[in-house]
């Protein structure tokens, strides 16, 4: 620094007293433009650390994966493997997200998951619930409805119109949401084998996934529908949106006992046969038996994070009633309450419910169906009572009553459409 009165600012042109001089011979620069340079940097920084933050959540605030597992636990019954992979996979992708921009030249790319596991064990309660703890933008798409482009059906980029509906259309917001694409095992490839017409609902939208699962710039229709040239679209960035993918995959098990035979051959065969589970197939599902069953190589690769549930067994479904946040038992609970009736369950009648929900193999949203039958008219006549006992409770009588009185009422509608 020094006093160069006849010197002229590189920057604003104007003479000044104070210049700061540079490595290059009569070039200098004023203390003002130094000042308006720290500030626009500054300004910058705060803009891209707020282009970042996904609600105000900030990476020294972003729930660590055992905190993540603790909260599912409060409304997911057992899963701890599926919630354990669930849990690692979202922090680092959210870590990914609010990554601060460096040139270390470290890039950190998209994991998105896929579960499988038989209907009723939790895939969409999980998704539901990571979402619910993060509060970020949530949707739930079935991909049975999707089709490929220019056919009857939805377009694969019309799943992002809920993610905006449930952002209120607020696009930076969407583009770092969640969306749970449940049924991916109907998109299946129907054959191996080359057929004259076109496989439009399995591998046609195998491919229109690859896109928005590996991170594109995508055209959405603001309301939905099909699209047409003079639409305006908006351009949804899926690079920061996880993807979690979950289907039943009914058959799977086939692929895999057809697989782990082909494995175990040679002197240890017998040890080796002894050592797998046949009742729980699931557990050694691997991306050759997805291949196997339909689904494409390219979108098995951008599905790297693939895990199981397991089937749910009596004590399980036990839990379920009960334990969680969410339990169905406490949902009746607190609806009578607020009529100011006190209601209990007799343990017994648990039991009978979780025996009936496992002979009909409908996992626990079948629980959800049989406690609606027994407690319909208890929900229609406590309300409107005027009985001085505020206390009611049901009993495995009662429950076995209701349950049985609905599937006469099936069989008598099964018989009348024979």
């Amino acid at each position: 620094m020094g006093n160069k009165k006849q010197e002229k600012c590189a920057f604003c042109g104007r003479e000044m007293k104070e210049l700061f001089s540079s490595e290059i011979p009569g070039v200098y620069i004023c203390h003002e433009c130094v000042e308006a340079g720290h500030r626009i940097i500054k300004e910058n920084q705060i803009k891209q650390q707020k282009e970042c933050n996904i609600e105000g959540l900030e990476l020294a605030t972003l729930p660590k994966p055992a905190d993540i597992k603790a909260f599912l636990d409060q409304y997911v019954i057992g899963q701890d493997e599926a919630k354990r992979y669930l849990s690692v996979a979202v922090y680092n992708h959210y870590k990914r997200v609010l990554q601060p921009k460096d040139d270390n030249g470290v890039e950190i790319e998209k994991s998105n998951i896929l579960l499988v596991g038989s209907t009723g064990t939790g895939k969409t309660l999980l998704a539901r619930t990571i979402a619910k703890l993060l509060k970020v933008p949530f949707a739930i798409v079935d991909a049975t409805a999707l089709t490929e482009a220019g056919y009857v059906g939805e377009d694969v980029e019309s799943l992002l119109v809920r993610l905006l509906q449930d952002a209120d259309y607020d696009l930076q917001k969407a583009q770092r949401g969640i969306v749970f694409i449940d049924e991916m095992d109907k998109i299946a490839r129907k054959s191996e084998n080359p057929s004259i017409t076109r496989d439009v609902s399995g591998e046609g939208v195998q491919q229109g996934l690859l896109k928005l699962l590996e991170g594109s710039v995508v055209n959405v229709p603001p309301q939905g529908g099909r699209k047409h040239p003079e639409q305006e679209f908006i351009h949804v960035d899926t690079r920061n949106i996880l993807f979690i993918c979950g289907g039943a995959f009914d058959g799977i098990e086939r692929k895999i006992a057809q697989r782990m035979n082909t494995q175990v051959v040679g002197f240890d065969a017998q040890k080796k046969a002894q050592t797998i589970d046949k009742n729980n197939l699931l557990q050694y599902v691997a991306p050759q038996d997805l291949k196997s069953f339909g689904l494409i190589p390219e979108i098995i690769g951008r599905l790297p994070i693939l895990t199981y549930l397991r089937p749910l067994d009596k004590q399980a479904l036990r839990n379920i009633l009960t334990e969680p946040n969410n339990a169905i038992t406490k949902q009746y609970q607190k609806l009578l309450e607020m009529d100011g009736f006190q209601l209990t369950f007799a343990p017994d009648m648990l039991d009978y419910v979780v025996d009936k929900a496992l002979e009909y193999k409908l996992g626990a949203r079948g629980l959800r169906g049989l406690m609606e039958t027994v407690m319909m008219d208890v929900m229609f006549d406590l309300p409107s009572s005027k009985t001085r006992k505020k206390t009611f409770e049901v009993t495995k009588d009662y429950a076995a009553q209701r349950i049985e009185k609905a599937d006469l009422y099936a069989l008598a509608a099964q018989q009348q459409e024979r």
